[in-house]
C-alpha cells in the first residue's frame, strides 16, 4: 500500500526555491509551510487560537462563541502585553481562567468576570521555570542554585553553593535517558523534586570565546567515555514544611537516576535507576518526607547489551495503586501495566527482547504486536482505555490508537484504531480525554487537523491544508524498501528525483545520511519526511537518496542493537545496499556519487568516504563523531561500552586510521564551540589526514554549537550546496 506510493508535485509552473523557502532560518520559509491550526482545550471544550482570539469549535466542527480577544486581555491587563492568543493555555477545566506567560510575569485572567485573578512576577536571571498550577508556586534557577516562589509571592533560596562545578535544578546526565529537565513539582503543587549535579571531577574542555578582545575559554564539562562522569543525587523540598531531605540512595556515584515520577497522593517518588554500563535497571520508590528508600524494587531488567529507560511511570487516575510503564523488555517500545498493590515473588524470567527481567509486583503486557508506541497519550477515563501513537499499521506509518486498560489477561484486547490509517500523526487529548485534536500528514495528505472522539473514533474535520507549493516546480517524491546486508530485514528509503526530469539522461546523486540510534529520516508523512536542502538539490539537478539502516529508530531493540560495540560497520553495509540498488537505477550516474550528513551523520559520511574511496566522488560531513573515545559517556557507554572493556571495537570505529585511505573531495564543517561533537573529533582528523599526506577542506561557524541556526542555517547550505555543484556536477 505504502510503499507503491508516490508524492508528485506540480511541475507545470516556473516558480523555483529559495534555499530561503525551504530552510527554517530562511526569511521566506513560513510562507510556503502548509496552514496550521493552533488548537487548545479548556477542559472537555476544543478551542482554536488565532492572533486575535480564542474561538469555541462546536460539536459540527464550526467555530462558535469567542471566549476573548487580544484587545480583551489586554484591556484587563492595562497595557500591551498578548500579542497573539496562540500559546495561551487553560489550567483548570472548571474554570474560566487563561494563563498568560511573558519574559517578566505569570498572569491568571478571568476572561468571563474580566478581571486578573491572580499574578506572580518571574525574577530576573530566572531560568529553568517550573510552573504547579494546583499550588501556584514557581520553581526556578539563577545560575546554578535552585529557587521556590510560593503562591503569596515569598520567595525561598534552597540552594546556595551551586557553581560550574555543582550545579542544582538544571537537566542531569547530559539530557539523556529522557531527562529534559531538572525540577519537578508534586502533583499537589507542595513538594519539589530537584537534581544535583556534582561534576567536580570532569576536567573541563577548552571552548573558545572569540567574541572578546583577548579570546577566553569557558567552562564546559565534558565527560568522555570510560573518564570520570558526574555523580547525581536528588532532593526533595517541602514547601509546607520549609524542609529538604536527600534520597538516600546509597549506590555507586556512576549510577543514572531518571524518569523521576510522583505517585498521585505526592507521598512518594519512584526513580528509574541505572548502573554505569547500562546493563541493569531498577525502579524503587522513595518516601517523600524522609527520603528513606524502599527495601526492594518493584521492577527490575537486565539486558547483556543496554536497557534505555525513557519513559516516566504514569498512574492511572481511576487506580492510585495502578501505573504505566514503557520497556522494550519484549524488543518492541510497549505500555505495561504495573500493579503496585499485588506483589510478585522475585524470579527472574527470559525476556523477548534478549535480556531477563524480574518484577516484583504484577504486570501485564497492554499492547502486544511487532510494532513500537512511540508517544503515550493519555486515558480516556471514563471508558478506561490508554491512547498512545504508534506504528501499528506499518513501520512508517505512525497512527493514533487506544487499548483497554485491564489488571487480567489482555490477550483477546486488540489496539483499536481510532484517527485514519495512513500518515504520521501528533495529538492532544482534552481533560478526561473524551476528546482530541489529530494532526497528521501523508505522502498524499499535505496536513489535516481532526477532532477526535476516542470511544468511538467519530471524527469531524477542522482542517485540510492546500499544498503550498502548487505554483512551485518541485520534484517528485517517492517510498519504497530494500533489503539489509543481512538479507532478510527490510530497510526503508525515500528517492527525490530532479526536477523536470529526463528518464534518459543521467544525473549525479547525493546520499543522506544519518544512520544511528534516537533518529529516523524516513516516515509516511508528507514527502516521506523530506529535508528542505534535499528540494532545494533536486531543482538543481541531483538525485537525492535517503535510507534508514539497522541501529536506526522505531524498529525495535534488536534492529536498533544490531550496531552495538561496532557503530559504524553494520549501517555502512546497510548504506552501501542502498547504493547498489541506486547505481542500478538507469539514470543515475554510478560515477559521480556524493554523499552528506550532520552528527551521527557526519560520522558516516566521513566513515563512508574513507571506507569506500572508490564509490563516494564527494562528501560533506557536518559536526562529525571521528573517535567514539572523544565522545560523552552517557550516550557512547550505552552503544560502546567502556573504552577499555571494548578496545577493538573503539578501534574499528575510529575514522582516524582511515585518514590515509581518502581519495575524493570531502569537506568538514563544524561549530566551532560545538558542545556535543567537541572540535576535538574534526580537529584530530585533519591532523590525521595531514599525517598521511591526504587533503580534506575544512569550514568552521565561529559561535555556533552542534546545529546552525537562523541565517547561519541558510549560509551553512549554501556552503554545502557549492561544494557538490563544483565537485560532483
Amino acid at each position: 500500500m505504502l510503499m507503491t506510493a508516490t508524492m508528485v508535485m506540480s511541475q507545470t509552473t516556473k516558480k523555483s526555491f529559495t534555499l530561503n523557502d525551504l530552510l527554517g532560518g530562511g526569511s521566506t520559509y513560513w510562507n510556503l509551510q502548509p496552514k496550521y491550526m493552533f488548537t487548545a482545550w479548556w477542559g472537555e471544550q476544543p478551542l482554536e487560537l488565532s492572533v486575535d482570539k480564542a474561538e469555541c469549535i462546536t460539536a459540527n466542527g464550526s467555530r462558535g462563541r469567542v471566549l476573548f480577544t487580544t484587545d480583551d486581555l489586554n484591556a484587563i491587563l492595562g497595557s500591551k502585553v498578548v500579542r497573539s492568543c496562540t500559546g495561551l493555555t487553560f489550567p483548570y477545566a472548571e474554570q474560566s481562567v487563561v494563563k498568560v506567560q511573558t519574559s517578566k510575569e505569570i498572569i491568571l485572567v478571568d476572561f468571563e468576570k474580566k478581571a486578573v485573578t491572580w499574578r506572580a512576577g518571574i525574577p530576573e536571571g530566572a531560568s529553568e521555570l517550573t510552573w504547579s498550577k494546583d499550588s501556584r508556586a514557581l520553581a526556578y534557577c539563577v545560575g546554578s542554585n535552585v529557587f521556590v516562589q510560593t503562591a503569596d509571592g515569598q520567595r525561598r533560596q534552597l540552594t546556595s553553593d551551586g557553581n560550574d562545578d555543582i550545579v542544582y535544578g538544571h537537566s542531569v546526565s547530559r539530557d539523556e535517558f529522557g531527562i529534559s529537565n531538572g525540577l519537578f513539582w508534586s502533583p499537589d503543587g507542595q513538594r519539589l523534586a530537584f537534581y544535583k549535579k556534582d561534576q567536580s571531577r570532569i576536567p573541563s574542555y577548552p571552548q573558545v570565546d572569540i567574541t572578546q578582545r583577548i579570546a577566553a575559554t569557558t567552562v564546559d564539562k565534558y565527560p568522555m567515555a570510560g573518564e570520570e562522569t558526574e555523580d547525581v543525587s536528588v532532593a526533595v523540598y517541602d514547601c509546607t514544611a520549609d524542609k529538604t531531605v536527600w534520597l538516600n540512595n546509597p549506590k555507586p556515584k556512576t549510577d543514572y537516576m531518571t524518569n523521576l515520577s510522583w505517585a498521585p497522593d505526592s507521598k512518594k517518588l519512584y526513580v528509574f535507576e541505572l548502573n554505569r554500563d547500562q546493563n541493569f535497571m531498577q525502579i524503587f520508590g522513595y518516601d517523600a518526607a524522609t527520603g528513606v528508600k524502599d527495601n526492594e524494587p518493584i521492577i527490575e531488567e537486565k539486558h547483556p547489551k543496554y536497557v534505555e529507560p525513557l519513559n516516566t511511570l504514569v498512574f492511572l487516575p481511576w487506580d492510585a495503586t495502578k501505573a504505566i510503564m514503557q520497556t522494550r523488555r519484549d524488543n518492541w517500545n510497549h505500555l505495561w501495566l504495573i500493579d503496585l498493590k499485588k506483589k510478585m515473588y522475585p524470579e527472574w524470567h527470559e525476556a523477548d527482547g534478549g535480556g531477563t527481567t524480574c518484577d516484583h509486583v504484577k504486570t501485564t503486557l497492554l499492547t502486544p504486536g511487532e510494532f513500537e508506541v512511540r508517544d503515550f497519550l493519555g486515558f480516556n477515563q471514563k471508558e478506561k482505555t490508554a491512547l498512545f501513537i504508534g506504528n501499528v499499521t506499518h513501520p512508517l506509518h505512525h497512527t493514533i490508537h487506544a487499548v483497554k486498560v485491564k489488571s487480567d489477561k489482555v490477550k483477546s484486547e486488540k489496539c483499536k484504531l481510532i484517527s485514519a490509517g495512513e500518515g504520521v500523526h501528533s495529538a492532544t487529548l482534552s481533560a478526561n480525554g473524551s476528546q482530541l485534536f489529530d494532526t497528521y500528514s501523508s505522502p498524499t495528505v499535505t496536513r489535516k487537523v481532526e477532532l477526535i472522539q476516542t470511544k468511538d473514533a467519530k471524527s469531524l474535520n477542522l482542517l485540510t491544508a492546500e499544498d503550498p507549493w502548487k505554483d512551485y516546480n518541485a520534484p517528485e517524491i517517492t517510498g519504497g524498501s530494500i533489503k539489509a546486508a543481512d538479507g532478510v530485514t527490510d530497510l526503508y528509503y525515500r528517492l527525490i528525483k530532479p526536477v523536470n526530469f529526463d528518464a534518459s539522461k543521467k544525473y549525479p546523486a547525493v546520499v543522506y545520511v544519518y544512520g544511528g540510534p534516537h533518529a529516523h529520516n524516513i516516515q509516511a508523512s508528507r514527502g516521506y519526511y523530506f529535508r528542505g536542502w534535499e528540494i532545494y538539490m533536486a531543482q538543481l539537478g541531483y538525485v537525492i537518496f535517503v535510507l534508514d539502516n539497522r541501529g536506526s529508530q522505531y524498529r525495535g531493540l534488536k534492529f536498533e542493537q544490531a550496531t552495538f560495540r561496532h557503530l559504524g560497520d553494520e549501517e555502512m553495509k546497510d548504506q552501501i545496499c542502498g547504493v547498489e540498488f541506486l547505481k542500478s537505477l538507469p539514470y543515475v550516474d554510478a560515477d559521480r556519487l556524493g554523499v552528506h550528513g550532520w552528527s551521527f551523520g557526519g560520522f558516516m559520511t566521513t566513515n563512508l568516504m574513507c571506507s569506500y574511496p572508490d564509490v563516494f566522488k564527494v562528501g560533506v560531513a557536518g559536526g562529525p563523531v571521528i573517535d567514539w573515545k572523544y565522545y560523552e559517556v552517557m550516550y557512547g557507554e550505552r552503544y560502546m561500552d567502556r573504552p577499555d572493556e571494548n578496545a577493538e571495537g573503539y578501534a574499528s570505529s575510529s575514522l582516524l586510521p582511515k585518514a590515509k585511505n581518502l581519495k575524493g573531495r570531502l569537506q568538514i564543517i563544524f561549530g566551532y564551540n560545538d558542545p556535543t561533537c567537541v572540535p576535538q573529533h574534526t580537529l584530530s582528523f585533519i591532523r590525521a589526514c595531514i599525517d598521511a599526506g591526504t587533503q580534506p577542506d575544512l569550514f568552521t561557524y565561529p559561535g555556533d554549537g552542534h546545529n546552525m541556526f537562523g541565517t547561519d542555517q541558510v549560509h551553512l547550505h549554501e556552503r554545502i550546496t557549492r561544494y557538490f555543484e563544483d565537485y560532483l556536477k
